[in-house]
């Protein structure tokens, strides 16, 4: 099998899994306990925060673990329902972990504008200003795109948050690893990350919170994570999520170099087999590795039946809404007309992408179309 879906989700790293079996054998204390098993696991957690922060270019006191991205959305969001003003900001392409979280929030009287975005997926900075009003108090507009990899101007976005005195949350989840993150540069006030998009365990997550921004907890209890997420911390998974995040921001200029290769060879394979082909998302502001690319007359649900049987594993969108045989919202919100958004598949190379998965990437694709034609 050929895994050409790592937006979904990546594998573990080897170093990883390593540093996880071994502190699941060795280190299962408590880290609120005050013996030594316990003050053991609290120090790696401790490392942990000082790995995700470094990676990042915060500080280690500005990291909450949380189960996920989509926790950690949620803890953002749910605090505007706790706030005087109620009032969001974000766009039409967000992520369900934060556009189905603020339709549910009308309960509690949060109220929300989601900016649209042009036919290469990018948010106008202006649009946001002109969404604000007087009881504004979120604007979330995430760094990467999902489904078609563009990479918005968070750092235009955040100049026009602080004109206004409004908390900017950014929501990372698909960027690290891929581009450099910095978020004092960024702007941001919240950002969130999740293990799993950077060769970390699933069910693990962070959320950057600016030193002086106060925000609720989503969930109480005890005093872990300094008092905002109760619970007994996922030792395991948030050591892993640590030495992941170090990986990630070490190697990425040499990440972003092999996935820019595997992308080029394979728009280059792919136009001798289907010239006609039409790839989604912005040209220069755009994640290495993820492409969003059309087939013409050959429907996504089709297309991925044929190269699963072949061994390949891509996807047509998000992980989120797999099984929708529909138009993508993301790619309608992009003018995108519906024949053309129902052939689309996302394919997202990872470091253990070669070439010569490329080659037989592209094969299988020409030996499915072939065969989808010869049964029309």
């Amino acid at each position: 099998m050929h895994y050409f879906d790592h937006s979904a989700t990546t594998p573990l790293h080897p170093q990883v899994k390593n540093l996880m079996d071994e502190v699941g054998e060795l280190h299962f204390g408590n880290p609120s306990s005050v013996h030594s098993f316990g003050r053991k696991a609290r120090a790696l957690i401790e490392t942990a925060r000082k790995q995700m922060a470094t990676a990042i270019g915060c500080k280690p006191q500005e990291i909450i673990f949380t189960s996920g991205g989509t926790e950690t959305n949620n803890l953002v969001l749910w605090d505007v329902a706790r706030s005087d003003k109620k009032h969001v900001v974000t766009s039409v392409i967000e992520h369900p972990a934060i556009l189905k979280t603020l339709e549910n929030l009308s309960d509690f009287g949060v109220t929300f504008t989601s900016v649209g975005v042009d036919e290469k997926g990018l948010v106008d900075p202006q649009d946001v200003e002109n969404a604000i009003t007087d009881e504004t108090g979120l604007i979330s507009i995430m760094l990467a795109n999902n489904e078609v990899g563009t990479i918005q101007p968070i750092t235009d976005i955040s100049a026009i948050a602080k004109q206004h005195s409004i908390m900017l949350h950014s929501d990372a989840v698909q960027a690290l690893g891929k581009i450099p993150i910095n978020v004092k540069e960024l702007g941001v006030d919240c950002m969130s990350f999740s293990a799993h998009k950077f060769y970390g365990p699933k069910g693990v997550g962070a959320l950057f919170i600016k030193n002086g921004i106060k925000l609720k907890p989503l969930i109480y209890g005890g005093s872990q994570e300094r008092a905002m997420r109760a619970g007994t911390e996922n030792t395991i998974g948030v050591t892993g999520m640590g030495l992941a995040a170090e990986l990630a921001a070490k190697n990425v200029v040499t990440s972003a170099d092999h996935f820019h290769s595997l992308t080029e060879t394979f728009k280059k394979q792919l136009k001798k087999i289907l010239p006609n082909a039409v790839y989604h998302g912005h040209p220069n502001h755009h994640l290495p590795g993820l492409i969003s690319v059309s087939f013409p007359g050959y429907r996504n649900d089709l297309l991925m039946a044929h190269l699963d049987r072949r061994g390949i594993a891509v996807s047509s969108g998000s992980a989120c809404s797999s099984g929708d045989v529909k138009p993508s919202k993301i790619l309608s919100a992009m003018n995108v007309d519906d024949d053309l958004n129902i052939c689309t598949l996302r394919i997202s190379f990872g470091l253990g992408n070669t070439l010569e998965e490329v080659t037989i990437l592209t094969k299988a694709i020409n030996s499915s179309l072939e065969q989808i034609r010869s049964a029309a």
